[in-house]
């Protein structure tokens, strides 16, 4: 596999060409990105087949084999084969490898689809902590309840090593935040005292399997989660595109630390074909931001905006401010803390700007 450019985070496209002009593959989060509960996100299906570029669909959640991830998306107009799938339920399989033996005995708190994976792989799937499992594996399912976790507790404490999908505390559904498998996987740690290895974002892995699947040089990964797919892409020094319809939105951004700060901010995916030059962090729409000193004893800033007209719009507020603080961060070696930001809006387009702000 070609290493992926560590400096290209940091270096967004200069042209005024659109954004996909300057990729040849996509990969893409699917909870709050491309749709929450099964129900397409608000202009996602349409920019990712006007993109026309080879996508992977990356996700943490684990409840689902890549064929019926790929049916779903099928079914809201998506043109996706199982191929153009990775799920967190294959890196965590990947990663058990590592510790396993053909035949060896794991147990599996997760869908059955999970347990087809492991079976798949060569690994003996048990049902019971009596089995003595060398691993046992974690990930979302809905029907994960008490005897399943039970039983985890009990061949963890037994000495069997713990690997989980993915740690994301919440899943987006149709109706809202639900309970994600990290809260789940919480439940066990508290019982047993192990924290496990997450197979799934933020880590690279994922990222590079899946550029290495398309053959991709110059990957854009896109998501709505600071800390598991914006981290994630930052981590395989991949461009990634932040997008305002899921779980992170514009105070999440404001204080991000480095490791989890984007490339491009857009309210949703229609930024596909937008210019890339317009989307990164940068003074635009008319407004200024300035950052006043920190008081005495604390690490907290405001980012004084001001400016806008008329035709200046919420997001261009905020790419305005995050150029701003992000350039302000002390965390260079220097030994002090990260900023804490707060925004204080001089005129009437930045306070309207600003309350829109979710």
């Amino acid at each position: 596999m070609t290493a992926p450019d560590s400096s290209r985070n940091s270096s967004p496209a200069s042209s005024r060409s659109s954004l996909v002009a300057e990729y040849d593959a996509l990969l893409l989060d699917l909870d709050g990105t491309v749709w929450a509960g099964h129900n397409p996100i608000p202009y996602a299906v349409e920019a990712i087949n006007a993109a026309a570029l080879p996508a992977m669909y990356v996700t943490n959640n684990a409840s689902k084999g890549p064929e019926e991830v790929a049916g779903a998306l099928r079914g809201i107009g998506l043109d996706v084969a199982a191929e153009n799938v990775m799920t967190s339920a294959q890196a965590a399989v990947k990663l058990a490898e590592q510790y396993l033996q053909p035949g060896d005995p794991v147990y599996v708190v997760g869908a059955p689809s999970f347990k087809e994976l492991v079976a798949g792989a060569g690994f003996r799937v048990v049902e019971s902590a009596d089995d003595k499992p060398i691993v046992v594996l974690h990930g979302h399912h809905p029907d994960n309840g008490w005897r399943t976790l039970a039983e985890a507790v009990l061949a963890i404490n037994a000495g069997a090593r713990y690997l989980a999908s993915n740690l994301d505390s919440t899943l987006p559904t149709a109706r809202g935040m639900a309970l994600g498998n990290g809260s789940m996987v919480a439940a066990v740690t508290n019982a047993t005292g192990v924290v496990p290895q997450a197979a799934g974002k933020p880590g690279p892995a994922m990222f590079e399997i899946a550029q290495q699947t398309l053959g991709s040089q110059r990957p854009l990964v896109v998501g709505d989660r600071l800390d598991t797919d914006i981290a994630g892409g930052v981590a395989a020094g991949m461009d990634t595109l932040h997008v305002l319809t899921g779980v992170s939105g514009p105070w999440a951004l404001l204080n991000a630390p480095v490791s989890q700060r984007p490339t491009f901010i857009a309210e949703n995916m229609t930024a596909l074909s937008e210019s890339a030059a317009d989307l990164a962090p940068q003074p635009q729409g008319g407004f200024t931001a300035s950052v006043n000193p920190a008081s005495s004893g604390t690490t907290q800033r405001t980012v004084v905006l001001a400016g806008g007209d008329g035709d200046s719009t919420p997001i261009q507020a905020l790419r305005t401010v995050l150029a701003a603080a992000w350039a302000e961060d002390t965390a260079d070696g220097s030994g002090d803390p990260t900023p804490e930001f707060t925004v204080e809006a001089q005129s009437p387009s930045a306070r309207k700007a600003v309350e829109s702000w979710w």
